[in-house]
């Protein structure tokens, strides 16, 4: 069997896998490290708090520093409500399509990386290649900084991390930032005739909404440091509001949902949070010191750390030479490259398949770019090797 042939059928594998993020990846988890026992690959688990979830890290080749981790997550957003014309979880092939959920989001890189496995350790590594598989990337991008802080302690600590999110295997070396908030109001509930007598939450909610969506124009007028994204600037978003009981009754409660997405170089969530604590404790002292127990609070939910360009980095000078490339690009939705650069690891962003289709009914990825992948690891064995 081919490596290209062994990466199709452990897609398949790992996409029969039902590993939204409401749910446990222990089962793929599991299924991997039988796979690399049977390589006589070492690896660690790291599970999480819970016990529900774990990330994976091996090491093919020396135990040593300086390697390469090739790093991608298991966990997949959900399939409800979409309309998918065959079982998202069993693979299919249409044509030069393979089709499943996480199949280019990002199971297709998992598998490359696997299939890989035999070709890595015929290749006499002088630094070690690394396969890493975290969890709630799609929530959170909080799964890989357990096994990221035992770095160059308990674990060899990587020279240089490619996250194998979807870029048609371009290179890319920057993605905004993203900071999610849930905002909580607590009103004086009351009959809507006696108003006065009374605090709605829907109301002042419906006030620091709009003071948000004014940030976001000045956000805006920032623009983009970089001129090398699409927006061409850091944005504000409000996407669930919920509140309130009837239309006669002043509501008690108010929650609504809201992000900021920030260009490297500008601080978009610091200037956002600094200015929305001002307003809203004059909206607080104004509105509801009459109420006790009521009021206006924020809170941050996921802080996910941008990736900033680092042009000359040893990760974007592999990158751009294994890629056969001489330009990077700056990609549109966060990662957990931030991550890893965050803890001083060089990172790029390159994989196989359009994240066009990540999220989407009849999710696929074309076996074109899991070609093109495997011969980008191949490079890559070449380089580490003796």
């Amino acid at each position: 069997m081919s490596t290209l042939e062994r990466t199709i059928e452990l897609t398949g594998r790992l996409v029969a896998f039902d590993t939204e993020s409401s749910r446990s990846n222990l089962p793929l988890i599991d299924f991997v490290a039988d796979y690399l026992r049977g390589e006589g690959v070492p690896f660690v688990v790291a599970p999480n708090a819970t016990g529900d979830k774990a990330a994976l890290f091996a090491t093919i080749g020396p135990n040593v520093d300086g390697g390469i981790v090739l790093s991608g997550h298991t966990d997949v957003v959900p399939v409800a409500g979409q309309n998918w014309t065959g079982d998202p979880f069993a693979l299919r092939r249409e044509g030069e399509r393979l089709i499943g959920r996480g199949a280019v989001d990002m199971k297709g890189f998992g598998a490359v990386c696997l299939a890989m496995v035999p070709e890595f350790k015929a290749a006499a590594l002088q630094r070690p290649i690394h396969i890493f598989l975290s969890y709630d990337e799609e929530t959170t991008c909080l799964g890989p900084l357990d096994l990221i802080a035992r770095f160059g302690d308990a674990l060899p600590r990587p020279g240089a991390a490619v996250i194998g999110e979807p870029t048609s295997m371009r290179v890319a070396d920057a993605h905004k930032s993203v900071s999610t908030y849930v905002t909580r109001v607590v009103g004086h509930e009351i009959h809507s005739a006696n108003l006065h007598r009374g605090a709605s939450a829907v109301h002042a909610a419906a006030l620091v909404a709009g003071e948000l969506l004014r940030l976001g124009e000045e956000l805006v007028a920032m623009g983009d440091p970089t001129g090398r994204f699409d927006p061409p600037w850091s944005s504000l978003h409000i996407g669930v509001i919920q509140g309130g009981t009837a239309r006669n009754i002043v509501a008690k409660d108010c929650a609504f949902h809201w992000e900021v997405r920030g260009v490297p170089g500008i601080d978009a969530a610091g200037f956002v949070e600094k200015r929305l604590a001002a307003f809203t404790q004059a909206l607080n002292e104004r509105y509801f010191a009459a109420f006790p127990g009521t009021g206006i609070t924020t809170e941050i939910e996921v802080a996910v750390p941008g990736l900033a360009p680092q042009p000359g980095s040893p990760a974007e000078t592999l990158a751009l030479r294994l890629a056969r490339a001489n330009h990077t690009v700056a990609v549109p939705y966060a990662s957990e490259a931030g991550q890893f650069q965050r803890a001083g690891i060089a990172s790029v962003i390159c994989g196989p398949g359009r994240i066009d289709e990540a999220h989407q009914p009849d999710e696929y990825i074309e076996v074109a770019q899991l070609a093109a992948c495997v011969e980008f690891m191949r490079s890559l064995a070449r380089e580490l090797g003796a």
